[in-house]
């Protein structure tokens, strides 16, 4: 049987494709890849030449550069801080230091050798051995048996995720055993201390083994063998000394290491982890000027070092304080609140800030805080609270209608020298508003010099539109809030004063607009303020109308190599927030009210600031409250105190502030109120004219 192929018939009469590359297609392919060569070879040898040649200066430098390491020398001591009359407050001494660097090359077991030989040389507080410390050292000395203390169902627990390295060692810690502890020698224990220090902290930092009474010969011996001590080195470390003791001492501040939260913004800035930089208050604020500058050094011969740029002391900062007239202002408010705790319905009170300022620059001269807490032998003593200046606002009472009078001129509610009846007033549902006692027909003046509520009452319910008829309810426009805070505002109260310092609170404020609160803010009974708050306050009528920015910080001295004081860097000039929205009659109208205040025979600042240095001013009292019982809520109605003046009034000096919260307890037995406002304003206005005589 035959079998039938198929046959494609279109292939057996297809021609065969003969494949030709013609001879111009080569030449011109080869003529096109050898110009390429031509050209990439010129280019090479043109860098070349370019490098070589042209900028061999450059490359060079560059590689040295590369090759150069940069070192910091060690810390330099800060700038000083100095009062206004040029008296050093704030210095530095040379403190030697023995410190260990760690190196991830270095091995626990070389740590463990170094802590042995090392801790026989010094003289550390050996009582700091905590039973921690002494374990980790164990397990560190012992690590090679430690795993066989893991129990088999731990290591699989482990294995599993049920338990991570920490818990692990954790458990190696639990089982060195008391006797273990016991066998310790003399040698082991110092050695423990030791090695805890050595690595207690940031992994890399410098660990800080003995700042304190370091001897000749501890120093000597670590600075004469580092070599042989890998880590170990000694070197010059600067503290802050304090030639006036406590006195200012919170407001000048603290210097320390690098807050954790704040490491990657000072590394920024170029500092090393291990630095010492200002954490609170003016070495804080004055950071940038107080820090000194490092020696810098470049490698030589990869062993040698260079001086590259020798250290230098940080800038000096003047302050605007008197430190005489600070020291003077916080010895009466040591006495005055000691004093006044011995007297009746004191048994809430435990403070008193005063401020000192000059109102036409804005100038802080001094000021201060002063707290009693218990002595623990059933007595007092105080103790510094001078931040509370800016952080412990207070119901400051009629200090402030100074500006609620304005908001009345300004709106055209009362006029300069308007009658009003001081008379109790009512609205429905609510008790009786009235002023300390029924004044009968005043005007603007007379309610100032007074402290009238009812005037301020009857001028708020203009201002807020109201149509007022006793024991019924009371409609107002709850922009008349807004009205009065605008302006409260204008002169630093309920805004940050925006003085040099890293901390300040506003004081309180709600949003609650009932119309009886209207009337309890127009008398200074509702937003609470700060002693600085206030301070501006009266400076901006001490001054004729500007809010100035209170400031700590008088001017900046370039450092010097001795004592003498370099060239000004920087003045603090005085600088003007904002003006006053009012017209020189009104604000001269209530200068007139606080001259009142201090000068008549019925005003209720009399003896506040003398008679003689021309004063004016104004007294506030208001309700407060106090927690007694220390669970956060005020359950006992008190009275705070307040005054706020300056003088002369022609041309003030001096503007001062003085707040004493919860001055008395509403005793419903005993009436006595503590006069401690006043005395501590006669006795520090005394003394400034006594240091500052007027001409």
């Amino acid at each position: 049987m035959k079998i039938k192929q198929k046959v494609n018939s279109k292939k057996i009469n297809k021609p065969e494709r003969n494949y030709t590359v013609n001879q111009l297609t080569y030449k011109k392919r080869f003529i096109f890849l050898g110009a390429i060569l031509v050209i990439l070879f010129t280019i090479i040898s043109l860098r070349l030449y370019q490098v070589m040649l042209r900028e061999q200066s450059k490359y060079e430098e560059e590689l040295a550069t590369l090759a150069t390491q940069t070192v910091e020398g060690s810390s330099t001591p800060r700038g000083r801080i100095l009062d206004r009359n040029g008296k050093v407050i704030v210095d530095n001494k040379a403190v030697k230091t023995i410190y260990y660097n760690k190196d991830k090359s270095r091995g626990t077991e070389e740590e463990i050798e170094l802590a042995y030989t090392v801790s026989e040389h010094l003289s550390l507080n050996y009582d700091k051995v905590t039973d921690r410390s002494k374990r980790e050292f164990f397990v560190a000395k012992n690590s090679s048996n430690m795993n066989d203390r893991i129990k088999k169902s731990e290591w699989e627990k482990y294995e599993q995720r049920k338990l991570d390295s920490d818990d692990i060692y954790e458990l190696k810690i639990e089982r060195v055993t008391d006797e273990e502890l016991a066998a310790f020698t003399e040698a082991d224990i110092k050695a423990s201390y030791l090695y805890y220090l050595m690595n207690n902290g940031y992994s890399y930092d410098d660990k800080i083994i003995k700042n304190e009474d370091v001897t000749e010969e501890e120093y000597a011996y670590i600075a004469e063998n580092n070599e042989s001590l890998p880590g170990f080195n000694t070197r010059l470390d600067w503290e802050r000394v304090y030639n006036y003791g406590d006195t200012f001492r919170t407001i000048l501040g603290n210097i320390g290491t690098i807050p954790s939260e704040e490491r990657d913004e000072y590394i920024a800035k170029g500092y090393s982890l291990n630095d010492t930089v200002g954490t609170s208050y003016l070495e804080e604020q004055y950071e940038e000027y107080l820090r000194g500058k490092k020696a810098i050094y470049q490698t030589v011969n990869s062993h040698e070092l260079e001086l590259v740029s020798e250290g230098k002391r940080g800038n000096d900062i003047v302050l605007t304080i008197d430190i005489e007239l600070q020291q003077q202002l916080e010895a009466i408010l040591n006495e005055e609140v000691l004093t006044t705790k011995t007297q009746a319905n004191t048994e809430y009170y435990d403070r008193s800030y005063a401020v000192i300022q000059n109102p036409n620059t804005g100038e802080i001269l001094a000021m201060a805080g002063r707290q009693v807490v218990s002595d623990g032998n059933g007595g007092y003593k105080t103790v510094d609270c001078t931040t509370g200046i800016m952080t412990d606002p207070m119901t400051s009472g009629s200090v402030v209608k100074g500006a609620s009078m304005l908001v009345g001129y300004n709106t055209g509610a009362i006029t300069p020298g308007e009658y009003q009846v001081d008379e109790c007033i009512k609205i429905a549902g609510t008790q009786k508003k009235c002023s300390w006692r029924t004044l009968g027909r005043i005007n603007d003046i007379d309610a100032l010099a007074l402290s009238s509520n009812v005037y301020q009452f009857k001028t708020a319910m203009k201002v807020a539109g109201a149509n007022y008829e006793y024991n019924k309810p009371l409609v107002i426009n709850e922009g008349a809030f807004d009205i009065y805070r605008n302006t409260f505002k204008e002169f630093g109260l309920g805004v940050k004063t925006e003085i040099d310092l890293p901390v300040e609170s506003l004081g309180y404020t709600s949003d609650n607009k009932a119309p009886g609160l209207l009337l309890d803010f127009v008398m200074g009974q509702y937003d609470t303020y700060t002693p600085i708050q206030l301070s501006q306050y009266i400076s901006t009528f001490a001054n004729g109308g500007n809010r100035l920015q209170p400031h700590l910080l008088k001017e900046v001295r370039a450092s010097t190599d001795d004592e003498t004081l370099g060239d000004v860097i920087y003045t603090f000039e005085t600088n003007i927030l904002n003006g006053i929205n009012t017209t020189s009659e009104y604000l001269n109208r209530v200068k007139e009210g606080f001259y009142a205040v201090m000068n008549t025979s019925y005003g209720l600042g009399r003896e506040y600031i003398a008679d003689n240095y021309d004063p004016s001013g104004k007294t506030g009292t208001s309700q407060s409250a106090a927690d007694t019982n220390g669970d956060g809520i005020n359950d006992t109605d008190t009275v705070s105190t307040a005054f706020v003046g300056y003088a002369p009034s022609t041309n003030p000096k001096i503007s001062i502030t003085v707040t004493s919260p919860n001055s008395t307890w509403e005793n419903p037995r005993n009436s006595y109120s503590t006069l401690v406002t006043r005395r501590i304003s006669r006795r520090a206005s005394d003394v400034y004219f006594s240091m500052y005589p007027l001409s």
